[in-house]
């Protein structure tokens, strides 16, 4: 019977965080704040802990997540309507290089030392000092880059080459399953998709791993188990 309550609650706790989740939208998962962190540490040791606690049976658990998601809607609620409130509540952006000068006071501010900073460049991939112009530090705790001039990328725009469509490439077959949704999209059909196969020496789509369409072109690319 404790097994069996156990898992109960485990379930329970998991599709109520899930849910809890779904209603927050998105940034509660890509974009971490402080705030947003605490809430994530409170709810699991909410959910943990009443799954070994007896005196703490579903209805508490659902109070205790139920009230804290309230809290975090009205966070957001208040971020989203009284601007003032952000810099408290999620934070504020730091500009921690500026010009291609460190700016000791903001990065002692924001807690980083040299070799954080250099960390954290280098998941921008940018080895030198030397190369950034501008660096950001969000409030999520990535940095934004802007690289001086002679390290910036040319565009199409800055070599004048004339414009042409960009298509959106899209999946036909993952782990052998045709998503039959994505072939109707394309406006392509089963036996367009045999001749693809046949010609690509693939004798069913179960032997492809992966394959995908891009509009504009007559051929199928495939991946192989």
């Amino acid at each position: 019977m404790e097994y069996l309550q156990i898992t109960f609650e485990t379930l329970f706790g998991f599709l109520a965080l899930f849910i809890l989740t779904k209603v927050l939208g998105k940034t509660q998962i890509t974009q971490i704040t402080a705030f947003d962190f605490i809430s994530a540490l409170v709810l699991g040791e909410l959910v943990g802990n009443a799954l070994y606690d007896d005196e703490i049976g579903i209805p508490k658990i659902a109070f205790a997540i139920l009230l804290w998601g309230v809290l975090i809607y009205t966070t957001e609620v208040i971020t989203e309507k009284f601007k003032g409130t952000r810099s408290l509540l999620e934070g504020r952006p730091s500009l921690i290089i500026r010009k291609g000068q460190i700016d000791r006071v903001a990065l002692k501010k924001s807690n980083l030392d040299i070799n954080q900073l250099q960390h954290l460049l280098r998941s921008k991939d940018v080895f030198s000092m030397q190369e950034v112009e501008f660096a950001v530090l969000e409030t999520d705790g990535t940095i934004s880059v802007l690289k001086s001039f002679p390290q910036q990328t040319s565009t199409k725009a800055d070599l004048d080459i004339q414009e042409q469509p960009v298509p959106l490439p899209m999946a036909i077959i993952s782990d052998g399953e045709v998503l039959w949704d994505n072939l109707e999209e394309a406006n392509l059909n089963e036996e367009w998709l045999q001749k693809q196969l046949q010609a690509q020496h693939f004798k069913s789509p179960k032997d492809v791993l992966y394959a995908e369409f891009k509009e504009g072109s007559s051929d199928l690319f495939c991946m192989g188990f």
